[in-house]
């Protein structure tokens, strides 16, 4: 069983103009075999929080820790993070141009073994013809180039079709489900949902409760004012679409702010 644990985690942001605080001690630990959800309004810090684990410079840890298997991954550049298990489904993912979708996955898929153990040709086309099929995605798009010219929904289908070839121990998915209409999120809910299992473990990045009644999670995690300030199982969400984040914050008699923030 693989963990990631953040610890008591302040992070600020350093922009040209101001030097901001986001995080202001989030703590959360999962375990391989979970799936969890972070909800909370705009601002909060959640996106901040994924960006973080995985490493991006622009991002600093003032204070606290971020663990994967006991070990601290606060000296560690994005890439090696990748390798030791992390992923990250982004928000609005980049393109890039001249290199294909399949060449992508491989070469990723190829840092994650030894120099003298690429995978086979075979099995990778293999692979991907299958991952392909349960996304419901054209087997063209493995030949176009990485995320150019996609739609939003397409973007995310390729986030996810990332993740089902990679195979990462923790992928950190940050609102997959945004610009997508039903059939796009049933489909991009089937492939997280493929992957459960005692050696896979997700944080869910999510606004609204909809996608969490196709990924049913293990724990739900809300932030608020760059804190986790409350953790429950499933319900937890259904009782946030019903009440909102102001019923929350009012009875837990949190002084927060409930607007954009960052």
């Amino acid at each position: 069983m693989a963990n990631l644990t953040i610890k008591n985690l302040h992070v600020r942001v350093d922009d040209e103009s101001e030097h901001k605080e986001i995080l202001k001690g989030v703590d959360l630990s999962m375990n391989s075999g979970e799936i969890h959800a972070i909800m909370g309004p705009n601002g909060t810090g959640k996106s901040t929080l994924s960006e973080t684990i995985m490493g991006n410079p622009r991002y600093t840890v003032t204070e606290g820790d971020i663990l994967l298997n006991g070990e601290s991954l606060l000296d560690k550049p994005v890439d090696e993070r990748a390798r030791a298990g992390l992923f990250l489904g982004m928000q609005y993912p980049a393109e890039i141009m001249g290199v294909t979708n399949a060449e992508f996955m491989r070469s990723a898929i190829n840092a994650r073994r030894a120099d003298d153990d690429p995978i086979p040709v075979r099995e990778f086309i293999k692979e991907l013809d299958k991952n392909l099929n349960l996304l419901d995605m054209n087997e063209k798009m493995a030949e176009r180039y990485l995320n150019q010219g996609f739609s939003g929904g397409e973007k995310k289908r390729n986030e996810i079709l990332q993740l089902l070839m990679i195979k990462p121990t923790f992928a950190i998915l940050d609102e997959i489900d945004s610009g997508l209409d039903i059939d796009a999120m049933k489909v991009v809910a089937k492939g997280v949902n493929s992957m459960r299992g005692a050696d896979f473990g997700s944080l869910i990045i999510t606004h609204y409760e909809r996608l969490l009644d196709y990924i049913t999670p293990d724990v739900v995690h809300v932030m608020m004012g760059g804190r986790v300030v409350k953790s429950g199982d499933a319900s937890l969400a259904a009782k946030l679409e019903d009440e909102g984040y102001t019923g929350l914050r009012d009875e837990l008699g949190l002084d927060v702010q409930l607007t954009d923030e960052n």
